[in-house]
């Protein structure tokens, strides 16, 4: 039927008054935010049906295929049998950061058809639009997005293989793309009678390399060359395309900004949450006796709270003096600026209640910072990248130590079932590995980023134009689909449906099903991790925009967006306590101004190692990194890890609020490679700008050098 009137249905199941016009943003019966869910309808009958028309009293069909469902709060219609064409997305459900997932069926239309599969998360934004696909827009791609592009392709190969669904990866209008992220409109079965391979692949490529960026062309044109012509193996392309990556995407500069807090909630008795960072509650205590709820924050540079990572990048323009938070009105420096900081951000959400939860969170934190300042000295110590495979392998490995320390406190203290303590995780870590760049010069900075979690705790990618979910909960609906029991949304209606079905600590590691994500950081964005306090009720994906760009724009600082999602939280949900991370990543180039040559490679070298051996000096150091993996894979579980285990440096009470501290090496190398490169090959542009309009300012940053070099510094004026 031609349906006259566009209307959606409220999901509150109180709602008096739940039909809406199409379009609106909540509801204005009960004020519930509306869902506007676009699906697409897979089958070629689909293809068939007008715009305008609605299907089964439900559906209105926006544009061909693209129907939305205008009763999003009931359950779409799923036959007690499940067919055999939706059993792939179900198996494959945990790669829904690119692939559909199985939403529903729509049958017995006016037509004698079979039924239509209806895909939700499939690549369709917010107002009924579909993403293009990658030859749309490949021309005015980055060149690092060409190849990450490329690369993702080639980490869905095999899992589509094994199923038999390659031949997904070769229809051109079933490739779209989200901004860095490629994502497909639905998935195709291989005929029985083609056997796909690598070459097929190659040769869907050629046509797109011809056209790629001069930086990257003639290095996809050999890969795809060699897949064409030869019959390479996976691995060996692979660890090519790895390569051409991490050097494309290190000529970009890297700037960060980490903000976290934790909150115990208008209604929790405790809070089992535990987040890195976390609020400078010490800090606080010792500094501004009277002032509460300080905030952890990792700012780094001279003078804007800002760290360009990669080496040879410009520097920020500098200010008058080193960073100082506010809070409350009130000043205080910039502290603990210890180098995990601008790498590594965990949220955990405990379980087990008072000392068990909060315990067991608590422990998670510690360990795997314990675990993580290791792992990053065996990094910096390599002459060779490190392959993101043996990274995700150590990874894992740490997580499951976190989980065989928690289990041995279970033990120890004679609990179990529901007394047991556990927690959930969710971690980011951004790996500094040095490469060669593909103009040539050495880079500090590949700008990897790992993920892992492990429960319902999450991770977002936020930008300014979309904000897209990492990570997949591991709760009893989810688990659900994945096995290929029931639709998801389905199982959602199941009474335990958002029971989690593994926790750090509950049982022994090896029950453990764990995945560890590898990203580039190609673009400007918001990663946020945060507890279920915050994402439940989808709180995230409807108030993204009014709390994440504003940072992006630079509204807002990032610790202010912490304190506005942890009110929200509190607001909205209410029932939970809340913890939030943020880490702001910026990579645009038109933000910094040009300085000083690069730094020779001995400073950087030692810059390195000197910030590093700081953090690490008790403990012992790998000789290999094949050796120290093995050892955290075989890590006593009686390892002693107290909640009293802090690396953060010691206060002083005395400090005064407004006392600027002391840089640490790194800052002070590059200032000294800085005031070298000005006295010996001119004035330096940055510096000259910087002394002329900040002359107090920079002469502070001055005394904060060794005596001898503070003499070269210029007069001020």
């Amino acid at each position: 039927m031609i349906s006259t009137q566009l209307i959606i249905f409220c999901i509150n199941p109180r709602c008096n008054s739940p039909i809406n016009p199409m379009g609106d943003n909540v509801c204005a019966s009960c004020q519930t935010p509306l869902v506007h869910r676009y699906l697409w309808a897979t089958g070629s009958l689909s293809a068939y049906i007008p715009p305008g028309t609605k299907v089964a009293d439900r559906y209105e069909v926006i544009k061909q295929q693209i129907w939305l469902d205008t009763q999003p709060g009931l359950p779409p219609d799923v036959p007690e049998e499940l067919p055999t064409e939706v059993i792939p997305y179900l198996q494959l459900y945990q790669e829904r950061l690119h692939l559909p997932q199985a939403y529903g069926f729509v049958s017995n239309l006016e037509q004698d058809t079979t039924d239509i599969l209806l895909l939700e998360n499939a690549p369709i934004d917010k107002t009924g639009n579909i993403y293009p696909t990658i030859v749309e827009v490949w021309e005015e791609a980055t060149a690092v997005r060409q190849v990450y592009w490329l690369w993702q392709i080639l980490q869905l190969w095999t899992p589509l293989a094994e199923l038999g669904l390659s031949h997904s990866l070769l229809v051109i209008e079933n490739l779209r793309v989200e901004g860095w992220c490629v994502r497909l409109l639905e998935l195709y079965q291989t005929p029985n009678d083609e056997k796909l391979s690598l070459q097929n692949l190659g040769e869907c490529w050629q046509f797109w390399v011809a056209s790629a960026k001069p930086s990257v062309a003639k290095g996809l044109q050999n890969i795809v060359q060699e897949m064409c012509e030869t019959e390479i193996e996976l691995e060996a392309i692979n660890i090519q395309l790895n390569n051409l990556l991490l050097a494309a995407a290190a000529e970009l500069p890297l700037v960060l900004k980490v903000a976290g807090s934790t909150d115990i909630g208008p209604m929790m008795a405790q809070n089992e949450d535990a987040c890195y960072p976390n609020s400078l509650s010490d800090l606080d205590e010792k500094l501004h006796p009277l002032v509460d709820g300080v905030f952890g924050h990792g700012e780094w540079g001279m003078g804007n709270g800002e760290e360009v990572t990669n080496a040879q990048s410009p520097m920020p323009q500098a200010a008058g003096r080193l960073p100082l938070s506010t809070h409350k009105g009130i000043e205080f420096p910039a502290a603990f600026d210890e180098p995990l900081l601008r790498h590594l951000s965990i949220v955990c959400d405990g379980i087990g209640g008072h000392e068990g939860g909060e315990v067991a969170s608590q422990m998670a934190v510690q360990s795997v910072k314990l675990q993580i300042r290791a792992l990053l000295t065996e990094v910096t110590e390599q002459t060779a990248l490190v392959p993101p495979e043996l990274l995700q392998e150590q990874l894992e490995a740490s997580l499951r130590v976190v989980n065989n320390v928690i289990c041995a406190r279970n033990n120890e203290q004679k609990r179990q079932g529901k007394e047991r303590m556990a927690t959930t995780i969710v971690m980011a870590l951004q790996v500094p590995q040095r490469v060669q760049t593909s103009t040539g010069w050495q880079s500090n900075n590949t700008h990897e980023l790992y993920l892992a979690n492990v429960g319902d705790s999450r991770a977002y990618w936020i930008t300014r134009n979309y904000c897209q979910l990492l990570t997949v909960d591991d709760d009893v609906a989810t688990r659900e689909a994945r096995l290929a029991k029931s639709l998801y949304r389905k199982a959602l209606f199941r009474p335990d449906a958002s029971a989690l079905t593994q926790a750090l600590g509950t049982r022994d590691s090896e029950s453990l099903r764990l995945k560890v994500q590898r990203f580039i950081v190609e673009e400007d964005g918001i990663l946020l991790l945060c507890s279920d306090g915050l994402s439940d009720n989808n709180w995230v994906e409807q108030s993204w925009q009014d709390y994440a760009i504003p940072v992006l724009t630079g509204q807002m600082t990032v610790e202010d967006a912490v304190r506005n999602w942890i009110n929200l939280a509190n607001e909205k949900n209410g029932r939970d306590n809340t913890s939030v991370v943020l880490t702001y990543c910026r990579v645009s180039p038109e933000y910094l101004v040009p300085v000083t040559p690069a730094l020779p490679e001995e400073i950087i070298e030692a810059e390195i190692q000197e910030e590093e051996l700081e953090e690490l000096e008790e403990l012992e150091e790998p000789t290999s990194f094949t050796e120290s993996s093995q050892a955290l894979l075989d890590l006593d579980l009686d390892l002693n890890l107290d909640l009293d285990l802090s690396e953060e440096p010691p206060l002083n009470p005395e400090i005064p609020p407004t006392l600027i501290t002391k840089p640490k090496w790194d800052k002070r190398l590059v200032m000294l490679g800085g005031v070298l490169a000005l006295l010996v090959g001119g004035t330096s542009l940055g510096l000259f700008a910087w002394w002329q309009v900040n002359p107090q300012g920079f002469q502070q940053m001055c005394r904060q050098l060794p005596q001898k070099v503070q003499s070269v510094c210029p007069a001020g004026k």
